[in-house]
């Protein structure tokens, strides 16, 4: 059940309403859910969501299991068929494709939800914003097409593909802002420079870049590139764990860090990723962020772990005025490369590379067989125009050992030659040795 205007409300306000959600969830979860039944072995869940530590984790490969057991929305599925009213299917970046399932209420709060995070990042009434994730069957594309809307913003559903056409539409119709993944503006930048001569991204006169799907806009040097090519304000306004929430979280205009937005919906919790032991949630923790939905029909999960690793970095009211707690994601715990002992996440390395000014930003780790590793294989990409000095590659492993504490091996590849995408790009590649 949602809470009007949540993301300002007084915590301890915030708190009593999740409880009081969970006491009728726990319930519906309980009667209605087999997965949740049969992890739960049989015994209710507690009554209260402090002690939600008394239940057992749920991950992605248990819902896989449950769809392919049970297909096509697997046996957690909790409301009658006739309840759904919205199909999508999660990218598979991390895996199988997942069948996702909405009643027109869990559509309707995830349209709002969304709608507070790309509010906050300067979106509303009088913005034209071009939509250009992928409409097909990505939570990304209708269902943000739908949050998009519910900021009051006028939104054009263009989609992926046809880059040339995408940069005639923003000229044409006057857009304003942009939303799309934060790899994507370099095929644009690309597209501008073959198909438009004298053109420059700047000249578009987009006031907004809201990003989603990819990590990269926690970096400050990345968004300086971004903002100083492009002219707009580079946001991260779509934070979300497409089989819990599409979008929940985002960057405002005041804070650079993530808020979470879905405190009236979702419980979170933050655990050891390792053991899975619960850990404080206060300022400064790191730790795997789990959610439990507090409301929500179709397909409603408890204590599922996202995978991703976050640092909270603000539990009191922000300078924007809300109370929603502030957090930063350092990496996905499925990407967690150990070198001798030491974590390290695609989106540590990406910070180091996008402050030395002789590369693209554009760069992959590719893990050739299993582990252990003595050394973490970095392949970058050099910027536009410019030749590899003799001492680069060791400045930018100096740099890598600087930041991380970890030996990297950097191949510096020329400008181009790694792919641009329209959608998610992979930056880590696992190859098993035959």
């Amino acid at each position: 059940m949602l809470l009007e205007h949540a993301e300002y409300a007084d915590l301890a306000d915030l708190a009593a309403h999740r409880e009081a959600c969970w006491h009728g969830q726990r319930e519906y979860v309980l009667a209605r859910s087999a997965l949740h039944r049969r992890a739960w072995g049989g015994r209710a869940p507690p009554a209260r969501l402090a002690a939600l530590a008394e239940l057992p984790l749920i991950d992605k490969e248990a819902l896989r299991a449950s769809q392919r057991e049970h297909p096509p929305f697997g046996d957690y599925l909790a409301a009658p068929p006739e309840r759904i009213a919205r199909v999508h299917r999660t990218s598979g970046t991390t895996g199988t494709a997942m069948n996702l399932a909405l009643s027109a209420a869990d559509a309707h709060q995830t349209a709002v939800v969304g709608a507070r995070a790309q509010s906050a990042a300067g979106l509303g009434p009088g913005h034209r914003v071009v939509h250009c994730l992928n409409y097909r069957l990505w939570m990304g594309g209708y269902t943000d097409h739908a949050t998009l809307e519910a900021t009051g913003a006028a939104v054009v559903p263009f989609g992926v593909g046809e880059s040339s056409l995408l940069i005639r539409t923003i000229r044409e119709l006057g857009v304003t802002a942009i939303s799309c993944t934060p790899s994507y503006p370099a095929v644009l930048e690309r597209t501008i420079v073959e198909h438009f001569p004298g053109l420059r991204p700047h000249d578009l006169g987009l006031k907004l870049g809201l990003f989603g799907g990819e990590p990269g806009l926690d970096d400050p040097a990345f968004r300086v590139r971004l903002a100083a090519t492009w002219g707009f304000a580079p946001r991260n306004a779509n934070y979300g764990v497409s089989d819990v929430f599409c979008n929940f979280a985002g960057q405002t205009e005041q804070d650079d860090d993530l808020h979470f937005m879905a405190l009236d919906v979702l419980h979170p919790e933050l655990i050891e990723p390792a053991s899975g032991d619960v850990l404080p949630w206060r300022e400064g923790e790191r730790g795997e962020l789990v959610l439990t939905h507090v409301s929500r029909e179709c397909q409603p999960l408890v204590r599922f772990r996202t995978g991703d690793v976050i640092v909270l970095t603000g539990l009191g009211r922000a300078a924007c005025g809300r109370t929603a707690p502030r957090f930063r994601v350092v990496g996905r715990s499925d990407d967690m490369v150990v070198v001798r002992g030491i974590n390290a996440f695609p989106a540590q390395v990406a910070a180091v590379l996008t402050r030395e000014k002789a590369l693209s930003g554009e760069y992959r780790i590719v893990l050739d067989g299993p582990p252990p590793y003595d050394a973490l294989p970095v392949e970058a990409e050099l910027a536009e125009g410019l030749q590899a000095d003799a001492g680069l590659a060791e400045t930018v492993s100096a740099a890598i050992k600087r930041a991380l504490g970890l030996t990297a091996t950097v191949r510096l590849l020329p400008f181009g030659a790694l792919p641009r995408t329209e959608g998610k790009t992979r930056r880590l590649i696992r190859k098993e040795r035959s």
